[in-house]
C-alpha cells in the first residue's frame, strides 16, 4: 500500500490541501442529530463548498468579505468554512450557544456582509440580514451541483492572506477578534502533515498499520468555532484520509453507543468529557475503577485489554485513544484511561498560536504533560515560568488593531504559567493572572487545590479563588459538612498551599463555565464572592417555565398526562432543548411525577428497545424478494381487489421518504404494498404498534402458547415487511425515530400509519403530532397515501377477511418544515383527506 500522492510535498495555502481530497470517493463527514444521518463523500463536500462560494460570488461577497459561522457541529459548518476560503472570505466563527448580542456585537465589529445559521441557534432578535444560508441547505448543495458550480473560484493563493477571525465567545468584556491567516494555520498544519507522512512511508505501517488501523474515525466533540475543534475536523482527518462523525449531543451512554456502532478510532474532547466518560464506564463496568496493580495482576498492555475487556467492549475494539485538548487534563485522570489500555494525547496552545504549540507524540507520549513543541514552533519559559512561544503560527494581532502582540523581547507572552521536565515536555501549572501569591512570596495555582478538593467525597465541583490575600474555596456540595471537606484537602497539599477558608455555593446550578471548552470561570465567581456581581441565573435548572407551557405543575402525575409515546418524546426534546442535558426516555418513564426529572440520574434504567437490524441483511432482503411476488401478496390479491391512483407522484421521488397511511386494517400494509412499484415495494420499512407484540417484548406476563404465537408473528412480520415496533404509550419512542433515521439515511423509505389506531370506516381520525416531528426531524419528504374499503376486507372486529375492492391513492409530495409538529401533522392530514 503506498502512501497517498498529496502526502509528499509542503503546503503553501490552504486550498493546496482542498485540492489534495476533493476528487476523493470516500467517506469524509457523518453527522448524527439524534434522529438520522447527515453523510458526506470528500467529493460531496468539496462540490457543496464550491457551491457556496458560487452563491457567494452571486452575492458579490468575495476577496477580504467577513461571513458569520454561527452554528452547531456538522458538515454544513465545514461546508460553510471551506466555501469562504474558495472565495477569499474571512470566516468568523461564533459558538452555537454565543447570545445573540454577542453575534450582533461581532457584526458590528467586523461588518460582516452574511451569516450561515446551524439548526441548533436561536436567531430570534437578531437584526435583518441581507444574506443568510442554513448549514443543512449547504450539505445538500452538491446534489444540484453543476459543471459551472464545480470549478474552482479565481483566487489569489496568498499565504498571508486572512483566512478568519476568532473572537473570545461569552466574554464579560469586549471581544477581541484574533486575525488567523493561511502562514498561521500551515504553520501547524506542515509539521504534522510531514511527521504523517514520515510515519506512513515505513513498510511496517503501509503493510501492517494501515490495513488494521485505517481508516481513523474522529469523534469530534470540540466545538468547531475553536482552532483545535477546527483542526481536528476540517484540515487534519481529511489530511490522513480519515472520517470525522459530529453528535447533536455529549450524553454519555449515546457518546458510548455511537463509538461502538460506528467503529470510532479516536475520540476527541475536552477533559471534562473524559471526565464524564470515566463515570460512565465504571458504573457499568465496576472494575475499570481498580488499580490492576493493587490486585496483583501483571501491567502491560495486552494485560489492560484482558483485564478491562469489558470496557474495551463497551467502546469497541476498534478505539484506541483520546485526544484532549482546550483545558488542562488532570493527571488521574489520565492515568485512569491509560491503565485501561488507551492512549491519551494532549496539546497545548491558544487561539492567538493558531492554535498548537506543543503536542504529545502518539506513539511516544510524555505521561503527564502536553508534550513538546512542534516543529517550527520555538517555546520558552521566562523567569517567573510564564509560557512564551514564537514561529510563523503567532497571529499578527487583534482584528480592527495595529498593535503587535509580540511582546518587545519577540516572544509571544501566553499567560500561562508551566514548566519542563527533563526531557523538555511541558507540563501546565495555570493562568497567570488566576496564580495567587502567598504573604511568603510563593505560588499557589488554584487547579492544584480544585483537584485536592475534586478528589474529596462528598465534592461535586469546586473553584479556588483569592481572597484577601489568600486561597480561598467555593464548594458544591452534596451535604458534606464544608470543614472536614478543607481538612481532607489540605491533608494532601503543601503547607504553603493551606486552605482557610471555603464558600457553600448556595445555587441549584453549577459552577460557571464556558460553552465549548467547559474551563471554569474564577473571574465571574470571584466577583459574586467578592459581592461585586450575582451570580447568574440559569434557566437550564428551572423546568417551571416548560412546565407552564403544558398547563401543568410540577406534582403532575406522569400517568395523568396522557401523552402518547411520540407526544412524549416531543416533551423530552423540549426538556432537552431547555436544559442542555439529554434526558432518557426510560428513566423519564420511570418517574412518578414531573418534580422527578430533576433526580432522573438515581433512577434505574431499564435496556434499550431492541429493533431488528437483520431485516436489511443480504439473506432477509432475497426471501422477501422471493417470497412477496410468489405466495404473500397473491393471497391479499384474493381479498383486495386494489384499484390504484397517483402513481405519477411517486416517478421522480428520491428519498429520505415517509408514506403517511390512514389506518383501516390489519391489510393495510398489503394494500400498500400490492400498489407500490416494484422499485418501492422490496425496500420499504413499515412501523408496527409495539404494543400488539407485548408477549414478545415481555414474556413474563403471557404463558408458553401466547408467546410462541405471538413472537413467530413478531418475526414473520419482520422478515416479510421490513417492519419494526414503533411503542404508542411504553418507552422507546425516541429510539425508534433514532431507527427511523437510520433506515432513511440507508435509502429505505417508512410506512407510517399516523393516526395510532384503526378506523371503524372510511373517515379519518386526527393525525398525532409525531408524524409532524418526523417530517421535520429526520427532514424526510412525505407522500400522503389515501385507502379507502379495506376495512370491509378485514375490519377489526372481524376474525377472516372477505374479498373487497380497495382503493389506494398516492399525492402529491410534502416538504415539511418547522417546529409547530400539530401544525405539521394537520397539513399532512389534510393531504391524505383531500385524496
Amino acid at each position: 500500500m503506498n502512501s497517498p500522492s498529496h502526502l509528499t510535498h509542503t503546503r503553501e495555502h490552504l486550498l493546496d490541501l482542498f485540492d489534495s481530497w476533493a476528487d476523493e470517493n470516500r467517506s469524509l463527514f457523518a453527522y448524527d442529530d439524534g434522529y438520522r444521518t447527515i453523510a458526506l463523500s470528500a467529493t460531496q463536500t468539496a462540490a457543496a463548498a464550491r457551491a457556496f462560494a458560487t452563491d457567494l460570488e452571486a452575492a458579490k461577497i468575495g476577496s477580504g468579505d467577513k461571513v458569520i459561522l454561527w452554528g452547531e457541529n456538522r458538515p454544513g459548518w465545514v461546508v460553510g468554512l471551506w466555501g469562504c476560503l474558495l472565495r477569499g472570505v474571512v470566516a468568523v466563527p461564533i459558538d452555537a450557544r454565543g447570545s445573540v448580542n454577542f453575534v450582533e456585537r461581532v457584526r458590528e465589529i467586523t461588518g460582516a456582509a452574511g451569516i450561515v445559521l446551524g439548526d441548533e441557534v436561536t436567531p430570534a432578535g437578531l437584526k435583518p440580514w441581507r444574506l443568510h444560508w442554513r448549514m443543512a441547505d449547504l450539505e445538500v448543495a452538491f446534489a444540484s451541483s453543476t459543471a459551472e458550480i464545480l470549478k474552482d473560484p479565481k483566487i489569489v493563493k496568498d499565504k498571508n492572506a486572512l483566512a478568519e477571525i476568532l473572537f473570545t465567545s461569552g466574554a464579560t468584556a469586549e471581544p477581541k477578534g484574533v486575525r488567523i491567516t493561511h502562514r498561521n494555520l500551515l504553520a501547524n498544519l506542515n509539521p504534522v502533515e510531514r511527521e504523517i507522512r514520515r510515519y506512513r512511508a515505513k513498510p511496517i505501517v503501509r503493510w501492517f498499520a494501515e490495513p488494521l488501523f485505517f481508516p481513523i474515525r474522529f469523534l469530534n466533540l470540540l466545538p468547531l468555532s475553536h482552532l483545535f475543534g477546527q483542526t481536528m475536523a476540517a484540515f487534519i482527518p481529511p489530511m490522513i484520509d480519515g472520517q470525522v462523525i459530529f453528535l447533536k449531543g455529549h450524553h454519555p451512554p449515546e457518546i458510548v453507543r455511537q463509538v461502538k456502532r460506528r467503529r470510532i478510532s479516536v475520540i476527541v474532547a475536552v477533559p471534562k468529557m473524559l471526565e464524564l466518560l470515566r463515570d460512565y464506564v465504571i458504573a457499568r463496568c465496576p472494575e475499570a475503577g481498580e488499580s490492576g496493580a493493587s490486585s496483583g495482576l501483571p501491567s502491560g498492555l495486552l494485560a489492560a485489554f484482558w483485564r478491562y475487556r469489558r470496557v474495551h467492549r463497551l467502546l469497541g475494539w476498534k478505539c484506541w485513544a483520546f485526544i484532549v485538548g482546550a483545558a488542562p487534563l488532570d493527571p488521574e485522570l489520565e492515568e485512569f484511561w491509560r491503565r485501561l489500555g488507551y492512549a491519551v494525547i494532549q496539546g497545548y496552545g491558544l487561539t492567538e498560536t493558531a492554535p498548537i504549540v506543543t503536542l504529545n507524540h502518539p506513539f511516544h507520549p510524555s505521561h503527564g504533560t502536553v508534550g513538546r513543541s512542534i516543529p517550527g514552533v520555538e517555546m520558552k519559559l521566562a523567569g517567573d515560568g510564564e509560557i512564551l512561544v514564537r514561529g510563523e503560527n503567532i497571529t499578527s494581532g487583534y482584528y480592527g488593531s495595529e498593535q503587535s502582540i509580540l511582546a518587545a523581547d519577540g516572544w509571544f507572552h501566553t499567560g500561562d504559567v508551566g514548566e519542563l521536565d527533563p526531557d523538555g515536555a511541558l507540563r501546565i501549572r495555570g493562568r497567570k493572572k488566576e496564580m495567587i501569591v502567598a504573604s511568603d512570596g510563593t505560588n499557589i495555582f488554584p487547579e492544584d487545590l480544585e483537584r485536592a478538593l475534586n478528589d474529596t467525597p462528598g465534592v461535586g465541583e469546586s473553584a479556588v479563588v483569592e481572597r484577601d490575600g489568600r486561597a480561598h474555596a467555593v464548594l458544591v456540595l452534596d451535604g458534606s459538612n464544608p470543614t472536614l471537606v478543607l481538612a481532607a484537602a489540605n491533608a494532601r497539599l503543601e503547607p504553603h498551599q493551606q486552605m482557610r477558608d471555603a464558600t457553600v455555593w448556595p445555587f441549584p446550578h453549577p459552577l460557571p463555565r464556558t460553552h465549548g471548552t467547559r474551563k471554569l470561570k474564577r473571574r465571574e465567581v470571584r466577583d459574586w464572592l467578592h459581592g461585586i456581581a450575582i451570580a447568574p441565573a440559569n434557566p437550564s435548572s428551572d423546568l417551571a417555565g416548560l412546565l407552564s407551557r403544558y398547563g401543568i405543575a410540577a406534582e403532575t402525575k406522569l400517568n395523568e398526562l396522557g401523552l402518547s409515546s411520540l407526544e412524549r418524546v416531543q416533551l423530552l426534546m423540549e426538556i432537552e432543548e431547555r436544559t442542555g442535558h439529554p434526558v432518557d426516555e426510560n428513566l423519564f418513564t420511570q418517574a412518578h411525577t414531573l418534580a422527578e426529572l430533576n433526580t432522573l440520574p438515581t433512577l434505574a434504567p431499564e435496556p434499550p428497545l431492541d429493533f431488528p437490524r437483520w431485516t436489511r441483511q443480504w439473506w432477509a432482503r432475497a426471501v422477501r424478494r422471493v417470497c412477496l411476488p410468489t405466495w404473500v401478496l397473491p393471497l391479499a390479491r384474493i381479498f383486495l381487489h386494489v384499484r390504484v391512483r397517483g402513481l405519477e407522484h411517486l416517478e421522480n421521488l428520491e428519498g429520505p421518504v415517509l408514506f403517511a397511511v390512514n389506518h383501516q386494517s390489519y391489510f393495510d400494509t398489503a394494500a400498500v404494498l400490492i400498489a407500490l412499484p416494484a422499485k418501492w415495494r422490496y425496500r420499504v420499512a413499515v412501523a408496527m404498534r409495539k404494543e400488539f407484540f407485548d408477549a414478545h417484548y415481555d414474556p413474563r406476563q403471557y404463558g408458553l402458547a401466547q408467546r410462541l404465537r405471538n413472537s413467530l408473528g413478531y418475526y414473520l412480520a419482520c422478515l416479510m415487511f421490513a417492519a419494526f415496533p414503533l411503542p404508542q404509550r411504553e418507552a422507546g419512542t425516541k429510539d425508534a425515530l433514532r431507527y427511523m433515521g437510520e433506515l432513511l439515511a440507508d435509502g429505505w423509505p417508512v410506512v407510517i400509519f399516523p393516526e395510532g389506531r384503526h378506523a371503524d370506516g372510511d373517515e379519518i381520525a386526527p393525525f398525532q403530532a409525531g408524524i409532524g416531528m418526523m417530517a421535520s426531524r429526520l427532514r424526510a419528504t412525505v407522500v400522503p397515501v389515501r385507502l379507502r374499503g379495506v376495512y370491509r376486507v378485514l375490519h377489526r372486529h372481524s376474525r377472516w377477511p372477505r374479498p373487497g375492492k380497495v382503493e389506494v391513492a398516492f399525492g402529491a409530495p410534502l416538504h415539511l418544515t418547522g417546529a409547530n409538529y400539530g401544525e405539521l401533522a394537520g397539513q399532512i392530514e389534510q393531504a391524505v383527506k383531500f385524496l
